[in-house]
């Protein structure tokens, strides 16, 4: 076994490798505190035949043992993939899969697991770190080493990969990966933050990473395996020539249309064209050849038209929004609902309120509680023209709302001034081009039209990069073809006043600071216009609710008086719901929550808990019900739950043999709070009742 670790601002990182997993590829162990990763990267012997593509999986998974934990359920094992797993996932797959060497095919897996877990030190951006140096110890053909770090910052000071009470204070949540030379893949969360901010946590995280990298390499040193060629394509020159002059002029026309489907239409036929040309006899191997040839001269033509003409496929500027178009309440029974649509993107976005009943109860190694506000993202086939089974959400469905939801975060309303559980919808009826962005900025404006007092409405714009040599291009609202033919896809979401979410994929070595800085303040102002027009159709949340959500009054109980308010098994609590038809929760704390529709109902239920949880005052006259009646007195419920004793003295102003012959069980009277002693029981006086007619009655 050979183990290396640094220590990185206090926190110490070590790198274990050949003690575990010894069949697969290349594995190492990564620990930080008491969290430990085991992650294997193993690769296929021979290539997949047939393929234009890198087959890489990657899977993270956590095992429950890891922090002493048993799964729920009936079965008693760890079932299908968190969404915390899954963007893990992808939070790998994403910056590695760039780096690995053009024309590999064999099949690849990095698997990850979660072994021990400290409820302390996050796993997943150590298994990242794992995840490159089980590939640089490995066989597999990748010599272009990666790292991640997580950054926060707390009272204006960056922590690098913060634990979980940090993070809960910090006002940016960012993790990145990257290479020794740049940036790769960036996934951040913050309160408003200006660009300066972000850049300088940025550049704090890649000096950590750095070290890192440093930290891999000393362990390929001591155990790396020797590579696994890559035997590259040999292709005629000659074919490629012909290629290019049969297609190259025509995709030069085609790139002026602007439509995507009217496009795609004559991109096609021209590829047919060539295939009819060049490859009359149908030659199967040629086939693969052609398309990847005719794949290649449409991203030159494309990248060249950006670059040399600073033109886009649509004809735009390079910092040019598509058109945006707006509706608003389009959905009449919704609580909030907008149409955005921005070029040939659409979304259909929908804002539910429910209350605590519909919290989403999370328990993972990592969070155990409740989720106030969710983002569901859907992308079925139609909106790009295309059919396909429906199913579950797929990882980048997940990927895409996390981002949204991340967006939309920092803008809400606290919990004790809007006591509602949140959900969004965003459909994507159309997409060509950053759907998430369009979620984002549909998402804001149905919270605003529910009436969801949000601080700044929020909007997110997605920015390319093409980079030719020296000569860069930095696109503003890209299209899907220049995402898929680019070099980078840059998604920033914000208020007027900062950024909120950001998601970076960098496809080339790294990202300087310097092109990253002009993205940015490029994005800041695209952002800027986006506002501008989500403005026009609505710049601050409605006043008042939808007459079809839900009303909250919220109400504050003594702890004390909890119990009273629920009773023995529940029976009191749901003997209110029943007789009002409300829907109640309480909390530990005392908050009680009334949810109804119908203000009526809900003014009831406030009634009961109010009789519920009075408290008795001495000197005060209440309405009271007769409930039992013995020889020395009778007892009296002045409220619910609470009685006391008329001594057969005071049950009028004359000496009586009997309590019966003044009043019977059942009876309503008056009766005065004459004492509390110090075991809390109430002596009532029917006799000073009447005496004192000008008394406040209490009923």
């Amino acid at each position: 076994m050979e183990r290396v670790e640094i220590e990185l601002d206090g926190k110490t990182i070590s790198l274990e490798a050949g003690d575990l997993a010894r069949q697969a590829g290349g594995s190492v162990v990564v620990t930080q505190g008491e969290t430990m990763v085991l992650v294997a990267a193993t690769m296929a012997a021979k290539p997949r035949e047939g393929i234009d593509f890198f087959p890489l999986t990657v899977d993270y998974r956590e095992k429950t043992y890891a922090a002493g934990k048993i799964p729920g359920g009936f079965f008693k094992r760890e079932a299908r993939p968190s969404d915390y797993e899954t963007l893990t996932c992808r939070l790998i797959d994403r910056p590695i899969r760039p780096l690995f060497p053009d024309g590999f095919r064999n099949e690849t897996q990095i698997v990850c697991f979660v072994i021990s877990h400290d409820q302390v030190n996050p796993a997943d951006i150590i298994a990242l770190t794992g995840a490159s140096a089980a590939l640089m110890i490995s066989d597999v053909p990748f010599n272009n080493p990666i790292a991640g770090a997580r950054v926060g910052r707390i009272d204006g000071n960056f922590v690098f990969n913060p634990n979980y009470e940090e993070t809960k204070e910090s006002d940016i949540q960012l993790l990145m990966a990257g290479t020794a030379d740049g940036i790769v893949m960036v996934e951040a969360g913050a309160k408003e933050v200006s660009e300066d901010e972000m850049m300088s946590a940025l550049e704090f995280g890649h000096e950590r990473i750095k070290k890192l990298i440093d930290l891999q390499i000393q362990l390929k040193e001591k155990i790396g395996k020797v590579k696994a060629e890559v035997v590259q394509e040999e292709i005629d020159s000659a074919l490629v020539e012909r290629v290019n002059g049969i297609v190259c002029p025509k995709l030069d026309e085609a790139m002026q249309i602007t439509g995507k489907h009217e496009r795609a239409k004559v991109v096609s036929e021209i590829k047919k064209d060539m295939d009819a040309e060049v490859n009359p006899e149908g030659d199967d191997a040629l086939k693969g050849t052609l398309g990847n040839l005719f794949h290649d001269a449409e991203k030159d033509v494309v990248r060249k038209m950006i670059i040399e003409k600073q033109k886009r496929v649509d004809g735009r500027n390079l910092n040019e929004v598509r058109p945006i178009s707006i509706k608003m309440t389009y959905l009449p029974r919704v609580h909030g609902s907008s149409v955005f649509t921005r070029g040939e993107t659409q979304a259909l976005v929908s804002a539910t309120l429910g209350t605590n009943a519909d919290e989403q109860r999370i328990d993972t190694l990592e969070f155990k509680g409740v989720r106030h506000f969710y983002l569901h993202y859907n992308f079925p086939a139609f909106c790009t023209g295309e059919t396909k089974f429906i199913g579950g959400p797929g990882r980048r469905e997940i990927g895409h709302g996390m981002l949204a939801e991340r967006a939309l975060i920092p803008v809400l309303p606290d919990r004790e001034k809007f006591p509602y559980t949140i959900r969004i919808v965003s459909d994507i009826l159309e997409s060509n081009g950053s759907s998430s962005m369009a979620s984002v900025c549909g998402g804001s404006l149905a919270l605003m039209d529910a009436g969801v007092p949000i601080s700044n409405p929020v909007a997110g714009i997605a920015m390319g990069l093409i980079k030719e040599g020296d000569d860069v291009a930095i696109l503003s609202d890209i299209l899907g073809s220049e995402d898929h033919l680019g070099d980078m896809d840059f998604k920033v979401a914000g208020t007027k006043n900062g950024i909120t979410a950001l998601q970076m994929d960098i496809k080339i070595g790294g990202l300087d600071k310097a092109l990253m800085g002009r993205a940015m303040e490029q994005a800041k102002e695209g952002r800027l216009h986006i506002l501008g027009e989500m403005s026009k159709a609505l710049d601050t949340p409605r006043a008042e609710l939808s007459k079809h959500a839900p009303r909250i009054i919220t109400m504050k109980v003594p702890t004390d008086k909890i119990r009273d308010i629920i009773g023995p098994g529940g029976k009191v609590i749901r003997d209110i719901i029943d007789k009002t038809g409300v829907n109640i929760d309480i909390d530990d704390s005392g908050l009680v929550s009334i949810a109804s529709s119908d203000q009526s109902a809900a003014d009831k239920a406030i009634e009961y808990i109010d009789n519920l949880t009075q408290e008795v005052e001495v000197g005060k006259v209440y309405l009271g019900k007769v409930k039992k009646i013995v020889d020395f007195g009778a007892f009296v419920e002045i409220f619910p739950g609470t009685d006391g004793l008329v001594h057969i003295s005071q049950i009028c102003d004359r000496r009586i043999k009997s309590v019966s012959d003044e009043i019977s069980e059942g009876d309503e009277i008056k009766v005065k709070v004459i004492d509390v002693d110090q075991q809390g029981k109430v002596k009532l006086s029917r006799k000073e009742a009447l005496k004192d007619n000008t008394s406040e009655v209490k009923i």
